[in-house]
């Protein structure tokens, strides 16, 4: 697998990401976790704010801060996590409450690298369509270009 991101629409509803990114399984988790990773990548690098209660139950939220001074909220709730595995969240940009997707994020190790896939499911084809038009693609590929480049800061 190369480190670019594969994106799949697998049905109307969801959106499965998948990238490699060159790092052991332990650290790539940490990364989607704790809030001192999180800063420095999520949100394609550009300055977040990072609020994250990381257990079941427990919820997040970022705001990133884009060059053009616009700010970008976004929240969920930890539903399901298993250590360097697996966490399940909701997830919801904050101008459009109500439009919630559940988000299953799931790290493998694979020849010295970490393969990290996501599949986000939406209530509707029309709002899964609404975040492929959004842009999220590009952005997404974006955050995990920062995050392999942060993740070489720490090796």
């Amino acid at each position: 697998m190369t480190n670019d991101l594969s994106v799949e629409h697998p049905s109307d509803l969801e959106i499965t990401l998948s990238r490699a990114v060159d790092a052991p399984r332990d650290l790539v988790f940490a990364a989607h976790t704790q809030a001192e990773h999180l800063k420095h990548w999520w949100g394609r690098g550009n300055p977040l704010d990072v609020e994250i209660d990381f257990r079941v139950g427990g919820r997040y939220r970022y705001v990133e801060h884009t060059p053009d001074g616009e700010s970008h909220a976004f929240r969920g709730e930890f539903r399901e996590i298993v250590p360097n595995e697996r966490i399940v969240q909701t997830f919801e940009y904050e101008p459009m409450a109500g439009h919630i997707l559940e988000e299953t994020v799931v790290f493998e190790e694979r020849g010295g690298q970490t393969v990290v896939t996501s599949t986000s499911r939406f209530a509707n084809k029309e709002d899964r369509d609404g975040m492929v038009a959004s842009g999220m693609e590009d952005g997404a590929a974006e955050s995990y270009a920062v995050l392999d480049s942060y993740l070489k800061t720490l090796a």
